[in-house]
Order: C-alpha cells, then sequence, then structure tokens
C-alpha cells in the first residue's frame, strides 16, 4: 500500500513538472500564439481520441451537456491563447507566477455558482496576491502586457475550472475533456478561416517546431491529462493541491537553466513572486483544513 501511494506520488510531482515544461515549451516553439493553440488542441484530440479507442470509451453526451462543453471549449482556448501570449511578449516567469492568481480568481467566481458567501480569508488572501503584484508591476514595467496576458489567462483558468467542477459531477472527466479540446479547436479553426491565416506557409513548420509540439500535444496535454486522473484517485486532496502549486516554481528554475538571462529578472520581481506563492501555497492548506474540519463533522452526525 504504501509502495503503491508512493509510486502515486512520484507520478503526481512528474505531472506538475510536465504542465511546468508546457510553458517552457510555449517559448521554444517560434509560431505565434494563436496558430501553437490550434495545433496543440488539434493534436490533443487526435491523442485522446486514440485513448479512447485503445481502452474502447464512449464518449456519447447529451445535447444540453454538448452546449455546456461549447462554451467551455471556447474558453480554454482563449485562456491558451492569452497564456502562450503573455509568454510570447514576456517570458516564462512572468507568464507563471501571474497565472498563480487562479486560486484568487477562483475564490471570487465559485461563490457565484455554489452560491455561497465569500470567506474573509479568502479576501485577505487575494489583497496579499495585490500587493505581490503590484511589486512585481512596479519595477517589470517593460513586462506590463505579459502581465495583462497572464491576468486573463488565470482568471479564464479558473472560470473553466470552477465550471468543469460542476460538470464533471455528472459526466467523466475524460469526455468532457475531448468534447472541450474539439469546441475549443473548433473555435479557432473558424477564427483562423476568417481571418485568412490557412495557408501553405501555416503548415510549413520547422522541424523543431513540429517536434514540441507533437511533446506538448501529446505528453504535456493528453497523456498528464489520462494520468492526472488516475492519480487523484489515490492521493488526498492536501498532497495534490500542494504538489500542483509547485507548478510555477518547477518552470521558473527550468526557464532559468534553458533560457539563462533573458529570465533573470530584478530582486523585486522575486520579493512579489514569493508573496504571490506563498499565498498559493497558504490557500491550498486552509482549504484543505476546512475541508478536513467539515468531514469530521459529518462523520461525527
Amino acid at each position: 500500500m504504501v509502495e503503491n501511494k508512493l509510486k502515486y506520488f512520484l507520478q503526481l510531482h512528474l505531472i506538475v513538472f510536465i504542465w511546468g515544461f508546457t510553458a517552457i515549451l510555449g517559448a521554444l516553439i517560434s509560431i505565434d500564439a494563436v496558430s501553437l493553440v490550434w495545433f496543440r488542441m488539434l493534436l490533443a484530440v487526435i491523442f485522446v481520441l486514440i485513448y479512447f479507442i485503445i481502452k474502447k470509451r464512449r464518449f456519447s453526451v447529451d445535447k444540453k451537456s454538448l452546449f455546456k462543453f461549447i462554451i467551455t471549449g471556447v474558453i480554454i482556448a482563449l485562456h491558451w491563447i492569452a497564456f502562450f501570449e503573455a509568454i510570447k511578449v514576456s517570458n516564462v516567469s512572468i507568464a507563471l507566477v501571474t497565472m498563480s492568481t487562479g486560486a484568487f480568481f477562483t475564490s471570487l467566481i465559485e461563490p457565484l455558482f455554489f452560491k455561497r458567501k465569500i470567506k474573509t480569508i479568502e479576501i485577505v488572501l487575494g489583497l496579499l496576491v495585490i500587493v505581490g503584484l503590484y511589486i512585481i508591476f512596479n519595477f517589470e514595467t517593460e513586462y506590463s502586457l505579459g502581465i495583462l496576458y497572464a491576468l486573463i489567462a488565470s482568471f479564464l483558468s479558473a472560470l473553466f475550472s470552477v465550471l468543469n467542477g460542476i460538470f464533471v459531477k455528472k459526466t467523466d472527466a475524460e469526455v468532457i475533456s475531448f468534447y472541450q479540446l474539439l469546441f475549443g479547436v473548433g473555435f479557432v479553426t473558424i477564427f483562423l478561416f476568417f481571418t485568412d491565416s490557412f495557408s501553405s506557409d501555416f503548415f510549413n513548420l520547422k522541424a523543431s517546431d513540429w517536434f514540441y509540439l507533437l511533446v506538448l500535444s501529446s505528453v504535456c496535454t493528453a497523456y498528464a491529462f489520462v494520468i492526472s486522473i488516475k492519480v487523484m484517485k489515490y492521493l488526498t486532496p492536501y498532497t495534490v493541491i500542494l504538489t500542483m502549486n509547485l507548478e510555477p516554481i518547477y518552470a521558473i528554475i527550468l526557464a532559468l537553466l534553458i533560457f539563462g538571462d533573458k529570465e533573470k529578472m530584478n530582486p523585486e520581481f522575486y520579493y512579489g513572486a514569493f508573496i504571490v506563492l506563498f499565498v498559493v501555497l497558504l490557500n491550498g492548506i486552509i482549504k484543505n483544513r476546512v475541508a478536513i474540519q467539515q468531514k469530521m463533522k459529518k462523520n461525527k452526525k
């Protein structure tokens, strides 16, 4: 039993490391953000479809659910476009630290869908995140556009995460992901078609770009998604949340090793980044303790 838990714990760290590597690949791929997202989603749909065929899984859903997946598929596509655009106009460190504000946005969005009051602790933590971002904004003004794109990506990420939290109660996560990827790539396809972006040059990518796109869509999207679901069945939410919060740290270290001086920032950036990441970790700990206390109360009853 202990060996199995260790196995899944290591797999979880591998997944988080892989997700952190997504930002690195976004910086390495030379094409623009919209084209990058189109290729990523299209290839990921193919890989997930292959997974369903191998596992002989059915993925039929009702029309009402399809409409919901269309909306969230578009949100996910816009999230990825904003995320990769943030990396293109700034760097990996700026994008990942700013993306860590997702927990703050979730604390504001979640009460609207689950009809609960916003908790005081969430407001306090949110204000601390704003302080961290203010420090970064104040001293890294040349990356303002990148921070803005990353904030948009973070908000959209929080939005579709909350919506998926509702959808997953009725539909398997794998099925949700397949349709969201499918409708997401459909949305981007329509945009590219009406902007006359499809041409021979569009598909004439460098060999390195094709390689990175295949890794991004297969390992960082399809594989990581399927394995993450399996891991979450065997580990506690506390372990999963805390480990996932290591993603920006892994990514920033990788970026410093791979891109060197491009990723080196002013000391004030790291002060602000520390505040943001500390709040994210603290939020995970608090949420987990609250969940445990609520569970214990139910068991007593």
